[in-house]
């Protein structure tokens, strides 16, 4: 099979650190062809730096001379919608950042395209790929958990507001801690459950340390221009009475500086995600069992490989553009009844 050529779109720290390094270490599926960021002269040093040979500020320019079969979408929240929208209709597959969109509208019309187009289109959603993910899935075949009926599911930080970039600007972001940290367990939750629409959502957000400022473990951020939530709570509710709590930080008073986890409760066996624990009952007796020698492995190269291999028709856990049209339409319904609360 012939590479695929690839293009980044993007010039910034998650195109250099994250995608650029998996996508060389995959040379055999993929090429790397060229960068693409507004500004050139940060596109060619980072396409200098990568042994990348083109490098533009200019997308058009970059699909006539490249005519790449991949594009992988690095850039911020607010321009994920119009750069899928037009690689696709450049005949591309796409890997693009999370979260999906600013909106449910732009996911759905994003889904569609690539549907129409029959192009793939996925998001990053790495957690899928740790080994404890994938633990979690042959406990759940295997019937050791049997029906899953609750998920409490958090990624918490104690001050952990971005001093840099664009996290804090509504604009460009669209949110603040559910739209960035929050939806990477919210994808998990929905994936254990099968990826589906609830039927009723109740959230809220909160915006009082963002707000007042103080110290900060990620930089320092202005609080007069604060304009997204520092913490979101949901409740969501689906059809089979299954349920899902939500919760995500940039800022809480809580005590430890950082906390990602999810807890499945199902109705023969129960799980901590991280580190790993199944509780259950063994011989008659309440058993609590650990798994300590899970491989620690690069969930961004799996992550990019799984892109890879949808792209190439071979079997995938990647997120796909459905799955990304029904986070993002649940992120809205969370911010919408925040607001109407």
């Amino acid at each position: 099979m012939s590479l695929l050529k690839a293009a980044i779109i993007g010039g910034g720290n998650i195109a250099d650190n994250n995608h650029i390094p998996a996508l060389k270490q995959l040379f055999e599926q993929v090429e790397l062809v060229a960068v693409c960021s507004r500004d050139l002269t940060k596109a060619r040093a980072l396409a200098d730096k990568h042994g990348i040979p083109h490098a533009f500020d200019d997308t058009s320019e970059l699909y006539r001379q490249c005519a790449p079969d991949v594009v992988v979408i690095c850039t911020p929240n607010n321009l994920h919608y119009p750069q899928t929208m037009e690689a696709l209709n450049h005949n591309c597959h796409v890997f693009c950042e999370k979260p999906p969109a600013l909106n449910a509208k732009n996911a759905r019309e994003m889904a569609d395209l690539a549907a129409q187009k029959g192009r793939i289109l996925a998001y990053n959603f790495q957690l899928r790929q740790t080994s404890e993910w994938a633990l979690l899935m042959r406990c759940k075949a295997d019937g050791l958990l049997g029906d899953i009926y609750h998920i409490k599911a958090h990624f918490l930080r104690r001050r952990g507001i971005p001093g840099w970039g664009y996290f804090t600007n509504k604009a460009m972001q669209g949110g603040g801690a559910l739209m960035d940290i929050g939806v990477h367990v919210l994808d998990l939750a929905l994936c254990a459950l099968g990826y589906p629409t609830p039927d009723q959502v109740l959230g809220n957000t909160y915006d009082f340390i963002g707000k007042a400022g103080g110290k900060g473990l990620l930089g320092a951020w202005n609080p007069a221009t604060f304009e997204v939530e520092d913490a979101a709570t949901a409740y969501l509710s689906f059809p089979d009475k299954a349920s899902i709590m939500l919760s995500a930080s940039f800022a809480l008073n809580t005590q430890v500086d950082k906390d990602r986890n999810l807890e499945l409760f199902g109705s023969k066996g129960g799980v901590k995600l991280f580190p790993f624990s199944l509780h259950t009952e063994v011989a008659g007796e309440l058993a609590d069992i650990q798994f300590p020698y899970l491989e620690e492995v690069d969930i961004q190269l799996k992550n990019t490989a799984a892109f890879l291999d949808a792209c190439q028709g071979k079997p995938s856990n990647v997120c796909t553009a459905e799955q990304g049209a029904i986070l993002q339409e649940i992120v809205e319904r969370i911010y919408q009844s925040a607001t109407t609360a």
